[in-house]
C-alpha cells in the first residue's frame, strides 16, 4: 500500500498510464519501470496473460519499488486475489467480469477501482457505479466495436468533462502514439493510456516524456483546465 500524498488525489491529477507486460523476455523490467516513470507515467497496469501470478506479483514488486520513487501508481489487471495478496492501490477491470463493489472486497479501504469502457452504455454505467473511481474508454484506433473510436471519446468528454473535478477521471486508449495523440487531445481527452507508445521504444524514458510533454500542454492551454489541480485538492 502506497502512502504520501492520497491516492485520489494522484489519480485525479494524472494523465499518462501505460500499461505493459512483465518483460520477461526483455529481463530489463526494473530498468524499464524507473525510465517510464522518470519520463512522467503517472500509473503503470501490469497487463500480461502469458505470465503465471508468481511472475505477476514478482513484477508488480519491481514496478512499485520503481513508482514509490516517483509518487507514480501500480494497477493490478482484473485479478482480486492477486490484487489482494499484493495490497494494491489500484485494480483495473475489464468490461466484464465481477462487479466493482466485489472487486473491493480484495482490497483495503483507500484503494480505487477502474472499468474498461468500450461503448457509451458502459461508460453511463461505470459513471453511475459508486464503486468505480475511473474508466478507460476506447479503443480509440483499431477497434471492433462501432462506438468505440474518436465518438466514444467526444462522449466522455460531454458527459465526464476532464476539467471537472467532481467527474471520474478517463484516459482514452487504445493504438494511441505520438502520431495520433493531437486527434485525441482535439476530440477533448487530457488523459491517456497507452502501451507500444512507450514499451516499443527505444528509449522509453524520452517517449514518456514527449507524451507528457503534450498532455501538459494541453492541459495548460485549456481555460477549462485552469483550476482543476486546485479543484481536486480541495475535494480530498
Amino acid at each position: 500500500m502506497t502512502a504520501l500524498l492520497g491516492l485520489a488525489t494522484r489519480l485525479g491529477l494524472a494523465r499518462l498510464l501505460l500499461i505493459s507486460g512483465a518483460r520477461e523476455d526483455e529481463g530489463d523490467l526494473a530498468e524499464f519501470a524507473d525510465a517510464s516513470f522518470a519520463g512522467g507515467v503517472d500509473i503503470m497496469q501490469l497487463r500480461d496473460p502469458s505470465a503465471d501470478d508468481k511472475a505477476l506479483l514478482a513484477a508488480l514488486t519491481v514496478m512499485r519499488k520503481a513508482a514509490q520513487r516517483y509518487q507514480g501508481l501500480v494497477s493490478v489487471y482484473e485479478s482480486g486475489p492477486l490484487a489482494s495478496e499484493f495490497q494494491a492501490d489500484l485494480l483495473h477491470l475489464p468490461e466484464r467480469g465481477y462487479t466493482a463493489a466485489k472487486a473491493r472486497g480484495y482490497l483495503h479501504e483507500w484503494a480505487l477501482v477502474g472499468r474498461s469502457c468500450h461503448s457509451r452504455e458502459q461508460v453511463d454505467a461505470a459513471l453511475a457505479d459508486p464503486d468505480v473511481n475511473y474508466l478507460t474508454v476506447g479503443p480509440v484506433f483499431g477497434g471492433l466495436t462501432p462506438d468505440s473510436g474518436l465518438d466514444l471519446v467526444r462522449y466522455a468528454a460531454t458527459v465526464a468533462p476532464p476539467s471537472d473535478a467532481s467527474a471520474k477521471p478517463w484516459f482514452a486508449v487504445g493504438g494511441i502514439t505520438a502520431g495520433t495523440l493531437d486527434k485525441v487531445l482535439s476530440a477533448g481527452a487530457r488523459r491517456i493510456a497507452v502501451s507500444r507508445a512507450v514499451t516499443a521504444a527505444g528509449n522509453p524514458e524520452a517517449a514518456a516524456i514527449s507524451l507528457k510533454d503534450r498532455l501538459r500542454h494541453a492541459w495548460n492551454s485549456d481555460p477549462a483546465m485552469a483550476n482543476l489541480t486546485l479543484q481536486v485538492f480541495k475535494l480530498q
